[in-house]
């Protein structure tokens, strides 16, 4: 997995608005999978995400499944480009501003042995 380089992931000083870019990430595409002679291909991922918290709480408590989660609802947009040099294939999404998501939240998780009451 490639690390976040610096500056890649930025808070809103507010801490309601996230936003993580990374550039050329190393992955591997299979364009003829599932087929039992798909070659992989050394390809590469561009991508911005932003999270923004709308304000409506979003908490879980469950000791019997040592988990809590503490934080708000948020909308996600994304926009990503993917090369595969070797066949000489590029994708790029509509823009940050155009997309939409279904749900997403931001907050604090706490799990296993790190969960107390």
């Amino acid at each position: 997995m490639a690390p976040v380089p610096d500056g890649g992931l930025v808070f809103g000083a507010d801490g309601r608005s996230a936003t993580l870019k990374m550039d050329r990430v190393p992955i591997i595409d299979q364009p003829r999978w599932p087929a039992l002679d798909a070659e992989p291909k050394p390809a590469f991922l561009s991508f911005r995400m932003t999270w923004t918290a709308n304000g409506a709480p979003a908490n879980t408590d469950d000791p019997a499944k040592i988990f809590r989660f503490n934080g708000n609802n948020a909308t996600v947009q994304l926009e990503a480009q993917v090369e595969v040099p070797d066949i000489g294939f590029s994708y790029k999404t509509d823009p940050l501003q155009s997309s939409q998501c279904k749900f997403a939240l931001m907050g604090e998780e706490v799990n296993g042995k790190y969960y107390s009451k």
